[in-house]
């Protein structure tokens, strides 16, 4: 096969049978499947046991895009914080992803982007490097040829607008009364993904001040015509969505000249509380970096000097999103994912062998009982009388556990031999229940929330960067549907609404849409051995739909791969693209799942898997498998490349876990016949 060609950009992409010079090469000795991954399991465990940190949690490097690290120079520039080191030290990371033409991605290998570009020059222009320096010539000519600041999204407009390099009156309005509506009014603070909420809230307040800092300098090279840098634009026909929100957004403008200033500091009063009490005890807000960094310019606008304790825990949070690496570059991670590794690694090195027992996996399961999030959050708000119960993906976020990771906590734990096996029954007692209270009416599950599905915030102009909702997804109804058939819940009737949704959306080639995970192979990698853990035999129709979908889809190599590009284009990239360890991996459990254990496909993943391992038990893996928003914003996990490999050479050496773990049950009592009447189990069980 040839190369594949990405028509938008002209970027080409490996073949499918060049895919696998992309890693090292360590051939095992073994000639046969089955010997070679007993070889690539055992270096992948020993590896895995040796990243373990001393509390027991394991966590990879997030890795995304420039904009974290541009952003974090911008707000040091606006609070006048900045110190030479981290500048250069920033600036030396950006630098070292720009790509050829002058640009800057959202994922390796990707197009450059736009708003990325221009973020990532600014950041530079901050750090000293000259406009007429090769590589930044290069940028802003780039950035000419596609519209200038005037085409980049709304949130590198207002970075600018922060310094003067673009003018408040030519964005879009978020008033700070949107803090007052109710939750029955459209476009309340709740009709936003958390994610977007955290960070709009604080945005209000911004947009409602409008401050600007001393610019220390011009950027005319990034206007198509300086003197005009924000041409007018005609508005969308008054009967089109679009065009309905840009005259609200006219009325909004014109709203706030009339607004009491009284009214609008109440306003910007009240959601500087709500932004207060949604401080986590690290200092941060949601776990996550946006929201940090916009709620400190908040706050700091209302007159909270940097000294002040929510500002102070605040600043120290960011601090510890910096990965400083050996060649003295810093990159800000927008995340971290300590509680997501971990459960994926528990049930990585269960599944490959590793003793139930191991002292290792107490220390994880010790670690993640204490992670149990047992307070109402912002979820509560849709759910006031659900009892609380699960966990989230981060350290410290306890207004926002999160459904996927509560799921995949409670496989791991139930994997674990724990010395007090009660506390982990009542643990995911509380989270079966929890989880169950969070099922969406149509019986799917979103991330976050219940019900966050309104159509309005993705048509706001405001939100045009990414995805500002949390709609329910096939991937988290998946995880769901496989812990609840790993508490005996299969045929419970809330277990069989979600296992209808999930056979409703199965697209006709045989896939499943991946909202969190890039993207059709990881979809039908999260459903596939859902639907058989309940209880749906590998011949099945939707079972054997997907098995000839990932099959049509394997490389030549013997591996899997997709592109983010999928996202967008869909016909031309579903289920294509380079071979990596951790699609491969997805693939695989499915596979296995539906019963192809001794089928070709299996045998020559497993081999890729295998003989692209380094000697030290690890894979390389370059590429961006992670979704945040799809398409807008991409994650690589450094952790995948390892757990999930590790998790499918398991499932082909060990068999099915499920079937495990009823051998298991069958020798002990099930956890509500151990335990009274009225546990947080046994009312998880009712329906």
């Amino acid at each position: 096969m040839t190369a594949t060609t990405d028509g938008s950009t002209g970027a080409t992409l490996p073949s499918r049978a060049a895919a696998a010079s992309d890693t090292t090469l360590t051939t095992p000795e073994a000639a046969g499947a089955p010997e070679a991954a007993t070889l690539a399991a055992r270096r992948a465990t020993e590896f895995l046991l040796s990243r373990q940190d001393t509390e027991g949690w394991w966590k990879g490097d997030l890795e995304t895009n420039v904009t974290m690290d541009a952003e974090d120079l911008l707000l040091r520039q606006f609070l006048g914080i900045q110190d030479e080191k981290t500048t250069q030290a920033a600036a030396k990371f950006i630098r070292g992803e720009q790509r050829e033409d002058g640009t800057w991605a959202t994922f390796w290998g990707g197009p450059g982007e736009l708003s990325t570009t221009i973020e990532a020059y600014v950041a530079l222009r901050l750090a000293g490097d000259a406009p007429d320096a090769p590589h930044m010539a290069r940028a802003s000519a780039w950035i000419r040829e596609r519209g200038g600041v005037a085409a980049s999204r709304v949130f590198t407009r207002i970075w600018l607008a922060l310094f003067g390099w673009w003018k408040w009156e030519d964005l879009p309005e978020m008033p700070p009364e949107l803090i007052w509506f109710p939750g029955w009014m459209p476009l309340n603070i709740y009709d936003f993904g958390c994610w977007a909420r955290q960070t709009i809230v604080p945005l209000t307040i911004v947009s409602a001040k409008r401050p600007v800092r001393p610019a220390p300098f011009a950027l005319d090279e990034l206007h198509t015509d300086p003197a005009h840098p924000n041409p007018a634009r005609p508005l969308d026909p008054a009967n089109t969505w679009d065009g309905a929100f840009q005259r609200l957004d006219k009325a909004l403008q014109q709203l706030r000249k009339v607004v009491p200033r009284r009214v609008r500091k109440a306003a910007m009063n009240a959601a500087a509380r709500w932004i207060i009490e949604r401080q986590e005890n690290d200092g941060c807000w949601g776990g996550i970096q946006p929201p940090a960094v916009y709620s400190v310019i908040a706050l700091h606008l209302l007159g909270y000097d940097l000294e002040h304790p929510v500002l102070r825990e605040g600043l120290a949070s960011l601090d510890r999103f910096a990965v400083w690496r050996e060649d003295g570059a810093r990159m800000i991670e927008a995340c971290q994912s300590p509680v997501w590794d971990t459960c994926l690694a528990a049930i990585a090195l269960v599944d490959a062998g590793l003793p139930a027992d191991h002292p290792q996996l107490v220390k994880a399961a010790d670690w993640l009982l204490g992670e149990e999030i047992v307070r109402p959050g912002d979820w509560a708000v849709k759910r006031p009388q659900l009892p609380p119960g699960g966990w989230a993906f981060e350290f410290h976020n306890d207004n926002y556990p999160d459904i996927d990771d509560t799921a995949e906590v409670s496989l791991a734990l139930r994997r674990i031999r724990h010395h007090d096996p009660e506390r982990v029954d009542r643990a995911i007692g509380r989270a079966v229940r929890w989880n169950l209270g969070m099922q969406s009416k149509n019986g799917a599950w979103g991330a976050f929330d219940v019900d966050n599905t309104s159509p309005f915030p993705n048509r706001l102009p405001f939100c045009d960067f990414g995805e500002v909702i949390d709609p329910p997804s096939a991937d988290v109804t998946a995880h769901v549907v496989e812990m609840l058939a790993a508490e005996g819940l299969a045929h419970d009737p809330r277990t069989r609404r979600g296992i209808a949704w999930l056979l409703a959306e199965q697209e006709q080639n045989g896939a499943w849409f991946g909202r969190w995970g890039v993207n059709y192979i990881y979809g039908t990698g999260s459903v596939v051995p859902a639907l058989t853990a309940a209880g749906l035999p590998g011949s099945h129709p939707a079972i054997r739909r997907a098995v000839a979908w990932l099959e049509s889809v394997q490389n030549d190599d013997g591996g899997w791969g997709e592109d983010l590009r999928s996202y967008k284009y869909v016909k031309e990239w579903s289920g294509r693209g380079a071979s990596t360890p951790s699609q491969t991996a997805w693939a695989l459990m499915a596979l296995l799942a539906a019963g192809e254990r001794d089928s070709k496909a299996v045998e020559r993943g497993v081999q890729w898997l295998a003989t692209t391992q380094r000697e030290d038990g690890t894979w390389d893996e370059p590429y961006f498998t992670g979704t945040g928003f799809p398409w807008d914003f991409s994650i690589n996990y450094h952790l995948y490349r390892q757990v999930f490999p590790l998790t499918a050479l398991g499932r082909y050496l060990h068999g099915d876990p499920f079937e495990r773990q009823l051998l298991a049950k069958a020798v002990r009592p099930r956890p509500e016949e151990a335990k009274p009447a009225g546990s947080p189990l046994s009312e998880a069980k009712g329906s």
